[in-house]
């Protein structure tokens, strides 16, 4: 047993909460599974990893680009909040669990394998399970299995380590396969056979706005795209140029709140930095983003190639889940800028209703959430509703991420640690979750997973004869789609 957990630990630090190495892992794995040369495969693996590195540096660089004024916001006024992002949430996890429960952060690691397994089994069954997606998005499986683990920790503190990391398993696990599940139709839909699903913090998320921009939609519905600037205004048409001018001016009004003198004082920017400081951050946000695009570009057709041997072979008809970033490469570029700043629009009047209503629990907003979020909800919604429905359901998911969050940190205690994950999925579905279980003990866990089963059973119900088509055959699918429309 200690041999086993000895190589479960190496391949979880090094490769599965690594995402680089583990995509690269699975585009090798499933060239290899093609009986592709093993130079091809060898050649995959690296485009792929080194792909999902420039992926991450464009995220970084767009985390830390924003960093100053999430702390400026917090030290300038002396706030003293919860952040709310996946990485304070882990950290608040891992601080807490041994004075609140007693319990190590090394669970979480076997919470993780019990889950993936769990997921794999799910899909492999997908006969009966009709779920279709595996959950390849390794760092988000780690900062999700340490806020599961809290929660439920919080609902069950006296249960013993084994049945309580079954009952987490059971639970994320399902999770897992059912919320990358939801995201399979509209993500084919957006990528055009794109031969992946969403993978991340707000799958359930995606799924519920996407339905909603549906219905939004009217006969003379424009995408962002579709809006041409007349004049001056068309400046506004190359994206580049539209994202920078509407960062510096959000950029620049915050930071004018901040103050030069806070700004020097924190070391953020040298005494002979002028204007030019807000300018460069702008900037910088249209260069991170337009380097993500690239990272996406190059591992996500790698993985959806390779991911053929993998479906052959071992899962037959299923795709990989993969980080929620790969949509920024599709739909409209426009309708990251957009839905980033309506999603912030949104948590910032959300965290200054908290602060007018004396909130014990008051919130800072995490890049993580107010971009990675909102930025996705608003590519599905614009592709979907077009324009009102991409500025409306950031906006609305930005309230949605404070309130909730607030309202569960609060309660479970997470927040006294100054963080919690934050994201639309754990601000809304999982706080549902917590109060079922909590309130009604083992019938709230069985009530939690029949909820979890129910979904992909109901939406094979709802077209039964494409369902597994789309992954399957996505040509087909279309075809099957239109000869339906026409009858």
């Amino acid at each position: 047993m200690n041999i086993i957990m000895t190589v479960w630990d190496f391949f979880a630090t090094n490769i599965l909460t690594q995402p680089a190495y583990f995509i690269g892992l699975i585009v090798f794995i499933g060239y290899l599974l093609l009986k592709k040369p093993i130079y091809d495969a060898f050649a995959g693996f690296i485009k792929a990893t080194v792909g999902y590195m420039i992926l991450s540096v464009g995220s970084s660089g767009l985390v830390g680009n924003f960093r100053p004024i999430l702390v400026g916001l917090k030290d300038r006024f002396n706030l003293h909040a919860m952040v709310i992002d996946p990485y304070f949430g882990q950290n608040a996890v891992t601080e807490g669990l041994q004075e609140q429960f007693g319990r190590t952060f090394s669970q979480v690691m076997i919470l993780l394998l019990i889950a993936f397994i769990m997921n794999l089994i799910l899909v492999r069954l997908k006969k009966w399970t009709k779920m279709r997606a595996v959950f390849t998005t390794g760092h988000v499986q780690m900062q999700q299995a340490s806020t599961a683990f809290w929660l439920i920790l919080f609902c069950f503190p006296k249960l013993g380590s084994t049945p309580i990391l079954i009952v987490m398993g059971l639970i994320l696990g399902l999770y897992w396969a059912v919320g990358s599940n939801l995201t399979v139709e509209i993500t084919q839909e957006l990528t055009e056979g794109g031969g992946f699903a969403i993978a991340h913090q707000q799958m359930f998320g995606i799924a519920l706005f996407g339905s909603i921009a549906k219905k939004m939609k009217g006969e003379n519905s424009k995408r962002l795209d579709d809006l041409k600037f007349p004049g001056f205004l068309s400046i506004f048409n190359e994206n580049m140029v539209a994202t920078s001018i509407l960062m510096f001016l959000f950029f620049g009004a915050i930071l004018m709140v901040l103050g030069k003198d806070y700004l020097v004082e924190a070391g953020f920017i040298a005494e002979t930095q002028n204007f030019f400081y807000t300018m460069t951050t702008a900037f910088n946000f249209a260069v991170y983003l337009a380097i993500l695009q690239l990272g996406v570009r190059t591992f996500v057709t790698e993985l959806t190639n390779s991911f053929q041997g993998i479906s052959n072979s071992l899962l037959p008809g299923a795709v990989p889940g993969i980080d929620c970033a790969a949509v920024f490469g599709f739909g409209s570029s426009n309708a990251v800028t957009v839905g980033f700043l309506m999603g912030a629009l949104g948590q910032f009047l959300a965290i200054g209703a908290l602060l007018l209503m004396h909130s014990p629990t008051l919130v800072i907003a995490g890049f993580v959430p107010v971009f990675f979020d909102n930025a996705v909800i608003a590519v599905y919604a614009d592709n979907r509703g077009g324009i009102k429905a991409a500025m409306l359901l950031p906006f609305i998911s930005g309230l949605i991420q404070v309130f909730g969050s607030a309202l569960i940190a609060g309660w479970v205690g997470l927040s006294q640690y100054g963080g919690y994950l934050g994201m639309f999925d754990w601000a809304t579905v999982w706080p549902i979750f917590t109060v079922i279980m909590k309130y009604a003990g083992y019938v709230g866990v069985g009530i939690v997973v029949l909820i979890l089963v129910a979904i992909p059973q109901l939406q094979y119900r709802k077209h039964p004869d494409t369902y597994f088509l789309i992954t399957e055959d996505y040509d087909a699918y279309l075809e099957k789609v239109e000869a339906t429309s026409a009858e």
